[in-house]
């Protein structure tokens, strides 16, 4: 990289008016009778090349330090879990870190952090992972996030995995960031496709701009690669009989998991119903004109036992609870059937439901984009369509 320097002391009236016009982008400009470069500078050095000799200089900055990328092997993968019971986008990360490690021959690592968790450890094994690394202890019982940073530092520092794949949880969400600042590497956050290249660079891609764009993020001057991913995003691998594999029991000095936090205690949440774990889901959208009229989508749920869900403009109009929105400000699904009412489909919720086993859209307009995800669509009004489909429906269970 470099930059563009004005040398203040050799500019004259004469060679400031020089120098602006000689610029093709007018980056050059005068501000209280100091020359300026403004942001439309291009780089394209014709003021250094052809201006006055010695006013305008580029400055050749320091060469970007770089690592020795052989010396970290391994995609790793952090178990997230609540008392040993583990969560099952961990299941996920293991399949996809069995992809990307496949690919360029690197073994697939687990971090396990907790106490009395040593016995859950094995069915790891059974899900790609090759080695699981356990700390077992009891100041790991209950997240806190000083001694859990400094297990993962102990791991990372031993084992030099070149890439650590983190589910977006609550948890996984306050770890990821506070492990990456601690080695001044990089961490991208919800990540929908995941990639590798052949020296070891992970390519890391997730929707930015508010959708509009799909961003392609690399961090190739540093180790390791920290990337979070939302549950249901990937996919697991198939439970195999045998495991392979090892465990590996670690230890760290107690000192180093002393925390100011002290956990008074814990109180379990109610079950929620959530649905991210729903095999149907019926999504609505502006399409559904009053509040009232959610009372047909409600009947088609309960005859589909069916979870409903829907966009962000209707969560803010509180008709449903935000836990119930779908898409990068919500929740990210993957039914195995997917019905939208009324719903365009921009790529803030397609992001959300697109890896939906069926998808049938329901549009009156048939250059919706949701057309472009969905496996069957009909072009027509809500209003006529649902009532059709929910007597259908009642006619194929024998509902009167």
């Amino acid at each position: 990289m470099s930059t563009l320097k004005v040398n203040q002391h050799l500019v004259t009236p004469e060679n400031m008016i020089t120098l602006i016009n000689i610029c093709p982008f007018h980056a050059l400009e005068e501000n209280e009778g100091k020359l300026e470069i403004n942001s439309g500078c291009k780089m394209c050095k014709i003021c250094v090349n052809k201006g006055p000799k010695g006013v305008m200089e580029l400055v050749e900055e320091a060469q970007v330090k770089t690592v020795d990328k052989s010396l970290w092997k391994g995609i790793a993968v952090y178990v997230d879990h609540v008392d040993g019971d583990i969560h099952p986008v961990t299941m996920e990360l293991l399949g996809k870190a069995r992809e990307l490690a496949d690919k360029v021959g690197f073994p697939v690592y687990a971090l396990f952090l907790g106490h009395e968790i040593k016995d859950k450890a094995d069915e790891l094994l059974h899900y790609g992972a090759d080695k699981v690394f356990v700390y077992d202890h009891k100041e790991l019982k209950d997240f806190r996030i000083e001694p859990y940073t400094a297990a993962f530092e102990k791991f990372i520092d031993e084992v030099k995995p070149s890439s650590i794949l983190v589910g977006a949880t609550t948890i996984g969400r306050s770890l990821a960031p506070r492990v990456a600042a601690r080695f001044r590497t990089g961490l991208t956050a919800d990540c929908t496709v995941l990639d590798i290249k052949e020296n070891t660079d992970l390519v890391q891609i997730r929707p930015a701009f508010g959708g509009n764009i799909m961003a392609q993020i690399k961090t190739p001057n540093t180790r390791p690669q920290l990337a979070t991913v939302r549950y249901k995003v990937m996919n697991a691998m198939a439970r195999s009989e045998e495991a392979r594999g090892e465990v590996i029991l670690c230890t760290i000095d107690e000192k180093k998991l002393a925390s100011r936090i002290e956990v008074l205690e814990v109180r379990e949440k109610a079950l929620e119903v959530s649905i991210s774990d729903a095999e149907t889901i019926i999504a609505v959208g502006r399409g559904v004109k009053s509040e009232k009229d959610m009372e047909m989508v409600r009947e088609l749920a309960h005859l589909l036992n069916a979870q409903i869900a829907g966009t962000r403009p209707l969560v803010e109009s509180g008709w449903l609870d935000a836990k119930r929105q779908v898409g990068l400000s919500g929740r990210t699904v993957k039914p195995k059937l997917m019905i939208t009412l009324g719903i365009s489909g921009s790529v803030q919720f397609a992001a959300g439901m697109n890896g939906s086993e069926y998808i049938f859209a329901v549009n009156n307009d048939e250059n919706a984009s949701i057309f472009n995800v969905a496996h069957y669509g009909i072009v027509g009004d809500l209003y006529e369509v649902l009532p059709e489909l929910i007597a259908k429906v009642k006619i194929a269970k024998g509902v009167a």
